[in-house]
């Protein structure tokens, strides 16, 4: 038998402009009608209700409160993240959204999708909206500030997460980034590995100088020397892809891998593997992060995980107490996430 698709249509929302052309009155009249207004008669108000009533009208509670925001600003906190899509930020949302609904507080979330221009638009969004506060992590090729300084001169508060903007000094919160890498790569050494590539982002970001920081401070402390031709800018699988091979199948390649995330870190796996490598045995590889994928890759990741939800909450923490003033504005508030590394099975 063959099965038939059925499909079902949603009819769109209506607004208090269908009803008011439906009834062939003004929206004001609708509007007063709703809120059962003492100048609109006993009879138009139960025909607007019943119309609403049988058309499920339900009242678009954020765009009141934007028109009635002009002066003061609204129980939403402005979130902007580089990449949804990403799981170490879909993490810290998730953060973010629980601790802020303890507050009795929303949240208007913005991807930047690493672009400085589109994260200027949305600070100017969150500015005309008048969030209470903005939470947010810098896009990778932002390196002017003046969409952030203008929030802060109206009076917005701030707290940068994960990439920080070294340009103002403001709320952040962080993870152990140096002492997180520089745990990593001892063990890596402690398990016999002698050189190790890193793979890491452009060091224009804090992040990136602090991971590769700690990265060769251990191979220091080691009494090794570093090697820069084992250095390189690369932040993502594709890449990973790409390079790796050229490593690989050098004379004097690498034993082992340190990658600035999880995903850079399982295309340098996904590569050793296709060029007949075994991994731990002949190269041991570590990431950053510690997401759903470092679980699903086989042999599965030794990682750095970065405990995203506990960022995100204290970033709601830190802007909830500039927002009911129990911080002076002018106080900047620094929180630092403790790392822990995961011995998984891509290392001795």
């Amino acid at each position: 038998m063959r099965s038939k698709e059925i499909q079902m249509s949603v009819s769109p929302a209506i607004t208090l402009k269908d009803i008011a052309q439906a009834l062939g009155v003004s929206v004001t009249t609708v509007s007063r009608a709703l809120k059962g207004n003492g100048r609109i008669s006993a009879e138009m108000r139960e025909r607007v209700l019943a119309y609403a009533r049988e058309h499920n009208y339900t009242p678009n509670e954020l765009a009141g409160s934007l028109r009635l925001s002009r002066q003061t600003p609204l129980h939403i906190i402005g979130v902007i993240l580089p990449q949804i899509a990403h799981y170490y930020f879909s993490t810290i949302l998730s953060g973010i959204e629980d601790e802020a609904s303890k507050y009795g507080y929303r949240i208007m979330v913005a991807q930047s999708n690493e672009s400085y221009e589109r994260e200027v638009q949305i600070c100017n969004t969150f500015l005309k909206n008048r969030v209470c506060g903005v939470i947010v992590s810098q896009a990778k090729d932002t390196v002017r500030y003046d969409h952030f300084l203008q929030l802060q001169q109206a009076g917005v508060p701030l707290v940068f997460y994960d990439r920080i903007c070294t340009g103002l000094n403001t709320n952040r919160v962080v993870v152990d980034d140096y002492q997180g890498a520089f745990v990593a790569v001892s063990h890596l050494l402690d398990t016999g590995c002698r050189r190790i590539a890193f793979f890491g982002s452009t060091m224009r970001l804090q992040i990136s100088k602090n991971r590769y920081n700690g990265y060769r401070d251990a191979i220091l402390q080691h009494g090794l020397q570093i090697d820069n031709n084992l250095v390189f800018v690369c932040d993502n699988r594709k890449d990973a892809e790409n390079l790796t091979p050229k490593l690989l199948t050098d004379e004097n390649r690498p034993d082992a891998f340190f990658a600035v995330n999880d995903d850079t870190a399982i295309g340098i796996l996904y590569t050793a593997k296709r060029l007949g490598f075994r991994v731990p045995d002949d190269i041991s590889i570590c990431g950053f992060t510690d997401g759903e994928r470092a679980v699903a890759c086989d042999p599965m990741l030794t990682t750095v995980g970065q405990r995203g939800d506990k960022v995100g909450r204290e970033a709601v923490s830190i802007l909830m107490d500039h927002v009911n003033q129990l911080v002076p504005n002018d106080k900047v508030v620094k929180r630092v996430v403790k790392t822990r590394l995961m011995l998984r099975g891509t290392s001795r």
